[in-house]
């Protein structure tokens, strides 16, 4: 194999870039590593394609072997479909790149990222963007790059800011943010924090900026040296006369349909109206693709017009102006442990809050992320939230949708020792104009307040806009919807509390979004998140004081970690048992010996926790307890004092005076009181009845002298108890 090899330096870290004849059939081929984790990235541009949009397909594929480990399901051991990590970061990859191409293209282009190996320390995601944008700007396809991609992190609030992170330290982090850049501006952005200002964003912006301007300097003298000639592909016009029917009776109807406050229902309506008429009069031109390009090109140039020249919106809001907003807590039914309802303008989202056991987390075991996840939000987008018909299910926007609200819900939720619940959320979009991801952040905070979900504080989330002339005016808008975010140059979600932001999402149709914009839609959405709180607290101001009746009851003890095996027995017997006795799911944690026990009546929960703390007790002289007569012997009796655990209390231990027979004084079955009075070397446990209760005997009846003594007054050898003598007994 010939290769040749670049290498830079970024936040303390070698980046390697590796071009080799290893893919040569691919339209540019490049490996990146850094540290022992390795990506390749292979970019391949087809024929034309008979499409009205271009067609650009990005995937990152994860593969087992990269880990080291022989992962999968019990019976297939081999990749399936891509895991939400690998979907993710397919997603973040399709934003970064995407603006950069020129739309008009119809060539099918597919640029596919394969995670070869993956290290303790480095994360694929941002090795994944510089090596797609590596093997594009080397290729002969032609795209306005290349870009960069660095991770800045804050371990705590009072932490500095870090390049490239390290996965131990971006565990629980205070800001973990993907930016992605080319000339001094901002691409693209995936943010997850717990409440830090806009003040601290910005200057992640800035320090994120001054490293990509390195990691695009490196790709461009890559490039420079043994980068192809770039296919031209020129942009397709219409006829004169095409644009002269366009004048005449489409141009006319535009500024009254854009603004006409329908969203962009009328402005779809009057591209067909266009469309139809092209096919029906230049039936051999086949342009409906290049008509459709036109007509939107048309209505962008409006919207940008008159929102930065004339303050005018598509709804004739103000720039900073929200929709209405209401919000609703509760009300669907018992069942549901809560509920949120979100209305902002034509976007209505409803959330639904599921709480389970630690048993109900999800399983992660895939070569990045392994282990149990404890909160999920999920997200739905039904074709009837939009007025259309279609296939139902999931799909990678909807993903993608689901994972930016789970991020930023993720840092006002209660920490697992004080709230061991697992924790689902599902938002169901059920009518859409406009960010629902943001809605469903909204609906989702007042789903877990109405559940009793004792959160920091509620979230909510906004989704600003941009519009900016070739002469680089601009206007920011809040709160977009429908005709703004078709045709609008940025959609900028922000998520967050009172104190902070806890999310963001940065796509856009430009080739870049100065920092300064940005820290003027963050100021902007801070202003407007505040207003949605109003109307979340108006519905719901705290927090229920319980959970829902419907939901599980969770108790919480500790054992030591050499003696779970005796809560779980041989085979899982004991536990098992107790579940079935209980009517509980119980889950324990190897790590630490913590263990849960899950149910529906807090009574049974509670009686199977004081079982699995009997089973584990120490016991120690001098305690008391009421226990039951579990057999009678000459010498004494057997009484069960908690799980598992039982003594032996001498006929001498019964009375302050001689008895006869034990059984003149206990009978089996009976309850009485006792007290340790020594645990012997071997373990077993002695009790005495007269040392705590000296009138047990008296008030059976039984006096002093009260029966001749058939057999002399002897302690009973050890060996006469059989070989248990009191102590603990296994049962399992």
């Amino acid at each position: 194999m010939t290769k040749k090899e670049y290498s830079l330096e970024i936040g303390g870290k070698v980046i390697s870039a590796i071009f080799s004849d290893l893919a040569d059939q691919t339209s540019g081929s490049v490996m990146v590593k850094c540290g022992q984790t390795v990506v390749i990235a292979n970019a391949t541009m087809g024929g034309l394609k008979d499409s009205d949009f271009f067609p650009l397909t990005v995937d990152f594929e994860e593969r087992f072997y990269a880990a080291g480990k022989i992962l999968g399901g019990q019976f297939i051991r081999r990749e399936g479909r891509p895991t939400e990590e690998a979907i993710l970061t397919s997603r973040i990859i399709d934003r970064t790149i995407r603006p950069l191409f020129a739309q008009h293209i119809r060539n099918d282009i597919q640029v596919v990222v394969t995670c070869l190996a993956i290290d303790e320390e480095n994360d694929p995601d941002t090795l994944a963007i510089i090596a797609a944008s590596l093997a594009i700007a080397a290729s002969n396809i032609p795209w306005n790059g290349p870009v960069g991609a660095v991770r800045v992190g804050k371990k705590t609030a009072g932490d500095n800011l870090v390049v490239n992170p390290i996965y131990k330290d971006r565990e629980g982090a205070a800001l973990d943010a993907v930016i992605c850049g080319r000339a001094g501006k901002v691409c693209m952005i995936e943010t997850e924090a717990k409440e830090v200002d806009e003040k601290t964003m910005s200057e992640a912006f800035a320090l994120a900026l001054s490293e990509i301007a390195k990691l695009e300097k490196f790709q461009k003298d890559i490039a420079k040296e043994i980068g192809k000639t770039k296919t031209e592909i020129p942009a397709p016009e219409l006829s004169a006369e095409v644009k002269s029917l366009f004048e005449k009776e489409i141009a006319p109807k535009l500024d009254a349909t854009i603004f006409a406050g329908a969203g962009s229902q009328k402005i779809g309506e009057l591209e067909k109206e266009w469309i139809k008429m092209v096919e029906e009069k230049f039936p051999e031109q086949k342009i409906s693709g290049i008509a459709s390009v036109y007509f939107n090109d048309t209505v962008d140039e409006i919207v940008h017009n008159e929102a930065v020249k004339n303050d005018r919106r598509a709804d004739g809001r103000k720039m900073n102006q929200l929709r209405e907003l209401s919000a609703e807590a509760g009300g669907i039914s018992s069942m549901i442990h809560g509920t949120g309802i979100f209305y902002r303008g034509g976007t209505h989202v409803l959330s639904a809050l599921t709480l389970g056991g630690p048993g109900d987390s999800q399983l992660l075991d895939g070569p990045e992320i392994r282990g149990k996840k404890y909160f999920m939000h999920h997200y739905n987008f039904p074709p009837y939230s939009s007025g259309e018909t279609g296939r139902l299910g999931t799909n990678r926007r909807s993903i993608g949708h689901g994972a930016l609200a789970e991020k930023s819900l993720r840092g006002i939720l209660p920490e697992r020792e004080q709230f061991p619940y697992t924790i689902r959320l599902v938002s169901e979009s059920m009518a859409s104009n406009g960010s629902t991801s943001m809605a469903s952040v909204c609906a989702s905070t007042v789903a877990l307040m109405d559940g009793g979900v004792p959160i920091k504080r509620p979230a909510a989330g906004i989704a600003m806009g941009l519009m900016i002339l070739p002469d680089g005016k601009y206007k920011v808008l809040t709160d977009i919807q429908g005709p703004e975010d078709h045709h609008g140059d940025m959609d900028f979600k922000v998520a967050g509390t009172r104190e902070g932001i806890t999310g963001i999402q940065l796509d856009i149709k430009v080739d870049g979004v100065d920092a300064k914009i940005l820290s003027e839609a963050l100021a902007a959405a801070k202003e407007a998140r505040h207003q949605i709180l109003d109307v979340i607290e108006k519905a719901i101001s705290a927090p229920r004081a319980n959970l829902a009746p419907s939901a599980p009851k969770i108790e919480k003890t500790k054992v030591e970690i050499e003696k779970i095996g005796a809560v779980i027995g041989p085979g899982g017997k004991v536990i098992q048992q107790l579940c079935r006795d209980y009517d509980v799911q119980i889950d324990i944690e190897q790590a630490d010996g913590s263990v849960f026990i899950t149910g529906k009546d807090l009574e049974k929960v509670k009686a199977a926790r004081a079982v699995i703390e009997g089973i584990v007790k120490e016991y120690k002289a001098g305690e008391k307890f009421t226990g039951k007569v579990t057999r009678l012997m000459e010498f004494g009796a057997f009484v069960e004092i908690g799980p598992n655990a039982e003594g032996m209390v001498h006929i001498s231990e019964v009375a302050p005076f001689r008895i006869n027979r034990i059984s003149d004084v206990i009978k089996e079955g009976e309850e009485v009181n006792v007290i340790i009075k020594e645990i012997d070397e071997k373990g077993r446990i002695n009790l005495s009845i007269k040392d705590v209760d000296p009138n047990f005997a008296s008030r059976k009846g039984v006096q002093p002298g009260a029966a001749p003594m058939d057999r002399p007054f002897n302690r009973a050898p050890r060996r006469d108890f059989g070989g248990h003598g009191g102590e603990r007994r296994d049962r399992r």
